[in-house]
């Protein structure tokens, strides 16, 4: 398979979040080759874009022209132009030196709000460079400054992909991240009919350089050789990874994290990791027997930021209670316990690093040999379970480890119940990692 080379015509941020910068860590983390045209230098942070400094609009077509004629391009995008000479200069070197697929991306304005493409610029943008466009990826403002329309109802977001359309690109896609209500639609439009791609709108204040970074994805998944739908959905994915694993730098906004797949896969070895270490200090302890409930025991560990059941490993088939020790019935896997899960993915919500956790027997004894050890130790009635709760497969752990955290002002580390007919009593112990978890265990003996 041949490395798919991906050339991005953008201005430089000198704070590393947008631009050239965001567009070639996309373009390397999604396996490919970026190259770049530099249009601009800016002097930027995560507050503000303080300076602009356009590129002379033939430096500009010299970098383009070196590229190509050395190198294969297997896509372009284009992000910010900064003014008239640069885009009439982009748009007549793409036609000339016939360069597809191009994803445009129509970068007008900072998120710190500076001009980043004057208005003679915007009105060639829609003239000669849009409609050299496979896709061009306005978001909402960008769409109300290329239509002069106004756009929030879902009505005028159509509309405005028709009217985009009619600038003559060959899809529009219309992104919604700039709108309202719990999910952010982005609206495809390829003259043929639209389609919707969704996904949970993340409360952070660190967006900075999405808009770059998922038309990157886009450029670099068409270079791939997807068809547009699946590109724009798999570069959905990719940005919404992006988002929710943003990084807390600077006193602005923060950048995304195009990284963040790629750790991704790296923290789930991690945690798999570290389970299994887990396991192998649990072996040989037979002094730990009397602590395990009936119903036998897991420990679970979570991905950073898990959002569901999947994103937490335990241990298949559970650990059991044998005469020289305890020993997991199974290597740890992710999704294997919908029940630590609950008790971990509830913990999280208020105390983000809490990500393990494991149940054992419940005694009065444990609880005050917790106490002596200085655990703190929460619980929950299972009497004051509401009836929609209990009728909710799985959803009673969540709730009573939610409210046995909201009856104390400090982190617990164990929370236990006393059961009720058919449930045997339990306690939970937390943790932010399966080691310190087994401490706690050990504590308790």
């Amino acid at each position: 398979m041949h490395t798919p080379c991906v050339l991005t015509v953008a201005g430089s941020d000198s704070g590393g979040g947008a631009g050239v910068q965001a567009d070639l860590k996309t373009i390397t983390v999604l396996g490919g080759f970026g190259m770049s045209a530099v249009t601009a230098l800016t002097a930027q942070n995560t507050q503000r874009v303080e300076a602009a400094w356009p590129v002379p609009a033939a430096f500009v077509v010299r970098q383009i022209e070196a590229v190509a004629a050395d190198l294969p391009i297997h896509a372009l995008k284009t992000g910010m132009l900064a003014n008239r000479e640069i885009v009439e200069a982009v748009s007549d070197a793409l036609r000339r030196l016939s360069i597809r697929p191009v994803v445009v991306d129509p970068v007008m304005v900072s998120k710190s709000g500076h001009p980043l493409l004057d208005s003679e610029g915007c009105r060639c943008l829609s003239r000669s460079l849009v409609p050299l466009a496979r896709l061009i990826t306005p978001n909402l403002p960008e769409a109300v400054l290329l239509t002069g329309r106004p756009v929030e109802t879902e009505a005028q977001c159509r509309d405005a992909a028709l009217a985009l359309f009619d600038l003559g690109p060959e899809s529009v896609l219309l992104k919604g991240g700039h709108g309202q209500g719990p999910q952010s639609v982005d609206l495809l439009y390829d003259g043929h009919g639209f389609t919707p791609f969704a996904a949970p709108r993340l409360n952070t204040p660190n967006t900075h350089g999405t808009g770059c970074t998922y038309s990157a994805a886009i450029a670099t998944f068409l270079a791939q050789g997807l068809a547009l739908p699946e590109a724009v959905e798999q570069a959905k994915r990719f940005i919404t990874d992006a988002i929710r694993f943003s990084l807390p730098l600077g006193k602005g906004h923060g950048p995304t994290h195009p990284y963040a797949a790629a750790f991704r896969d790296a923290e789930r070895f991690r945690v798999l990791e570290r389970l299994q270490r887990a396991a192998n200090d649990l072996r040989g302890r037979p002094e730990l027997n009397r602590l395990f409930p009936e119903v036998q025991s897991n420990l679970g560990y979570a991905l950073p930021c898990a959002q569901g059941p999947q994103e937490v490993a335990a241990f298949p088939g559970r650990i059991v209670r044998l005469p020289e020790g305890l020993e997991p019935a199974r290597p740890a896997a992710f999704g294997a316990s919908r029940h630590i899960a609950g008790i971990i993915l509830a913990a999280m919500k208020t105390y983000p690093e809490l990500r393990a956790a494991m149940n054992i027997a419940y005694s009065d004894r444990t609880l005050r040999t917790a106490a002596e050890k200085q655990l703190v130790s929460a619980g929950f009635d299972r009497a004051r379970e509401p009836q929609d709760v209990k009728r909710r497969e799985g959803a009673t752990l969540e709730w009573g480890t939610l409210d046995a955290i909201r009856a104390t002002t400090a982190r617990p580390d164990l929370i236990f119940d006393l059961g009720e007919s058919g449930k045997e009593p339990m306690i939970r112990i937390l943790g932010t990692d399966p080691q310190e978890v087994i401490r706690k265990l050990v504590l308790l003996v």
